[in-house]
C-alpha cells in the first residue's frame, strides 16, 4: 500500500471512530404528513431560507399552500432555492416571495420589517432560523460580534418590529431555532460583545443560549395576546452552517461520507420547526423548547428568568429600541 493511501486510511479510520463517538447514529426521523390545505391563507416568514434547514422548511410549507416569505441575505442564492422548491412542490401549491434581509445589519432588519408591514396584511408564523457558526472574529455593521449579532440581536430586533403585525394576525406563532450547544455557553454580561476575548465555539454557544432566554422572556410578555413563541434544537444536520470549520484536506471526503451516516438531512432537520409552525398539537403552547417534535427539558441556565430579563434589557439598548 502506498504511503498516501496508508495515511488516508489511518486518517479516515480516525475520523470515523471520532464521528461514531461524538455523534451516535440517530434513529430514522419520521417525516411529518399534514393535509395539503394546512397552511392555505397563512403567511410564513423564514429567515435563512436559501439553504439547509430553512430551504427544506420553506419547501414543506409551500407544499402546504402557505405564502412563504424567504428572508435572505444572498438574493441570487434565494432565487435559485425558490426555483428549486417550487419545482419540487409542483403546481397548485403556495406562493414564494423573496425579500432581502441581512441580519448583520440592523438597518437591513428595519428596512425588511418596514417593507413587510407595508405590503403584508398578516404574518401568521415567524421562523427565526438563520445563523452563523464558529466564524472568524468579525463584526456586524453596528460593531457587534458576528455570532451574537446575527444569531441573537438581529432576530431580537426583527421579532420586535413584527410583533404588532403578529398580534393583529393572532393566533400566530414565533419559532426560534436554537442548538443543543447552548449547554456549553453562558451569558458573559461582563463582555457580551467579546471585546476582551474571542472564542468562536463559546460565542456560538452563548448566542444559542441567548435564543432560549429570549424565547423565555418573550413568551412571558406575550401571555394573553394570542401569539405563542417556542424554540427548538434541530440536532446535527448536514448543512453549510459548519463552513468555517477547518477539516484536514485528506479527511474531507471521509468526513462527508460520515456525515451522510451520522447527520440528519436538511429535510429531517426541518421536521421540528415544521411541527411548531403547523401542528394543532402545539396550539396555545408557549415558552417551551422542542427536539424531534417532543418537548425538551432545558438546563437551569436556559430557564433563568432573572438572566432572561437582564439580557432582554441589554439587548433592547444594543439594538436601539426605546421603552
Amino acid at each position: 500500500m502506498s504511503a498516501p493511501l496508508l495515511i488516508a486510511a489511518v486518517v479516515g479510520g480516525g475520523v470515523l471512530l471520532l464521528m461514531r463517538r461524538l455523534f451516535p447514529r440517530q434513529k430514522a426521523v419520521k417525516l411529518l404528513r399534514y393535509s395539503g390545505e394546512t397552511m392555505r391563507g397563512k403567511t410564513v416568514i423564514v429567515t435563512g431560507a436559501n439553504s439547509g434547514i430553512g430551504k427544506a422548511l420553506a419547501g414543506e410549507l409551500l407544499k402546504l399552500r402557505a405564502r412563504v416569505i424567504m428572508a435572505c441575505r444572498d438574493l441570487r442564492s434565494a432565487e435559485e432555492a425558490a426555483q428549486d422548491i417550487k419545482k419540487q412542490a409542483g403546481p397548485e401549491n403556495g406562493e414564494v416571495v423573496i425579500k432581502h434581509l441581512d441580519l448583520a445589519s440592523l438597518r437591513s432588519v428595519r428596512n425588511f420589517c418596514e417593507e413587510v408591514t407595508q405590503e403584508e396584511s398578516q404574518v401568521d408564523v415567524l421562523i427565526n432560523n438563520a445563523g452563523v457558526y464558529q466564524c472568524p472574529y468579525t463584526k456586524t455593521d453596528e460593531g457587534f460580534e458576528m455570532q451574537l449579532g446575527v444569531n441573537h440581536l438581529g432576530h431580537f430586533l426583527l421579532t420586535h418590529l413584527l410583533l404588532d403585525l403578529l398580534k393583529a394576525s393572532a393566533p400566530s406563532r414565533i419559532v426560534v431555532v436554537s442548538s443543543k450547544l447552548y449547554k456549553y455557553g453562558h451569558i458573559n454580561f461582563d463582555d457580551l460583545n467579546s471585546e476582551n476575548n474571542y472564542n468562536k465555539a463559546f460565542c456560538y454557544s452563548q448566542s444559542k443560549l441567548a435564543n432560549l432566554l429570549f424565547m423565555l422572556e418573550l413568551a412571558r410578555r406575550l401571555e394573553g395576546t394570542g401569539v405563542t413563541v417556542n424554540a427548538l434544537t434541530p440536532g446535527i444536520v448536514r448543512t453549510r452552517l459548519g463552513r468555517h470549520i477547518q477539516i484536514p484536506l485528506l479527511a474531507k471526503p471521509l468526513f462527508y461520507l460520515a456525515s451522510l451516516v451520522f447527520f440528519k438531512s436538511p429535510l429531517e432537520g426541518a421536521q421540528t420547526p415544521l411541527y411548531l409552525a403547523c401542528s394543532p398539537e402545539v396550539e396555545g403552547v408557549s415558552g417551551k423548547c422542542f427536539a424531534n417534535c417532543k418537548e425538551e427539558e432545558l438546563l437551569p441556565k436556559a430557564t433563568d428568568e432573572e438572566a432572561a430579563k437582564k439580557l432582554w434589557d441589554i439587548s433592547r439598548r444594543m439594538v436601539g429600541l426605546t421603552q
